[in-house]
């Protein structure tokens, strides 16, 4: 069984951050990156233009973005791993961190395994119903995808991630409307300015998703709209509803 100084949890921004960090201290830390593809990266992987990161004037797409934060922590000397962690052993000292093929004693263990987003618990969108057949928390991943085509798409949401999330499908969409609970967004002034000048997109203030409904796919969404009930055409249900953390094993 191998030893390392630092072990380290995930390959999103935080654990390659952490891992150059350690790197440059000599500590020649073992980052687990995950062997599902996807994994490796975070959510900047299913980002496309990074705006908001220093040294960046005309921005920089989030898979890059996460590449360089890569090539600079193993230039340092990181190691990394493409495997699952399956168990954490700090009962004892030093920790045992368990891989699906390795395992490796540690002095020290950093947990940078992220988020994911989190869903709504209403009719339609739940895994067995419609979670992947036309609602799914990732344009990007999934926008482009014949069933979202010339098609009315919503997107729930009012932060900077559901404005992002409403320009990308406008590529795709007949049009995108965004369904907000309040009658203001949270997102940045840039966002929102672009959002609301945009021809494709329709702001829908203070609605809720009541049920989505389809046969195969989605194709109706119902919705509350200032107590109303509404029943709309829907080629697809995008929700941005903010992060929950990932539990690493």
């Amino acid at each position: 069984m191998k030893r390392k100084k630092v072990v380290i949890i995930g390959s999103g921004p935080a654990g390659y951050t952490a891992a150059l960090y350690a790197a440059r201290a000599n500590l020649e830390p073992l980052v687990f990156e995950g062997f599902m593809a996807g994994l490796q990266g975070g959510q900047l992987m299913t980002t496309t233009d990074v705006e908001n990161f220093p040294g960046f004037p005309e921005g920089i797409l989030g898979p890059d973005l996460v590449t360089a934060f890569r090539r600079q922590a193993l230039r340092f000397g990181s190691e990394m791993l493409g495997e699952d962690v399956e168990s954490v052993d700090v009962s004892r000292s030093p920790l045992i961190v368990r891989g699906s093929q390795t395992q490796v004693e540690t002095l020290s263990l950093i947990i940078a395994t992220g988020a994911m987003a989190k869903r709504l618990d209403i009719e339609g969108t739940r895994d067995g119903e419609f979670w992947q057949k036309g609602v799914t928390a990732c344009a990007v991943c999934d926008g482009a995808a014949p069933i979202f085509r010339n098609r009315p798409l919503f997107v729930v949401g009012g932060g900077d991630s559901a404005m992002e999330e409403a320009l990308f499908l406008t590529k795709y969409a007949s049009r995108v409307y965004i369904l907000h609970r309040r009658n203001q967004f949270r997102a940045s002034k840039v966002m929102v300015d672009r959002v609301l000048q945009h021809p494709k997109i329709e702001v829908i203030w203070n609605a809720r998703v009541r049920k989505v409904s389809g046969d195969r796919v989605v194709n109706r969404i119902l919705i509350e709209v200032e107590g109303k009930l509404e029943e709309r055409e829907a080629g697809g249900l995008f929700l941005r509803l903010g992060m929950c953390l990932i539990q690493p094993f």
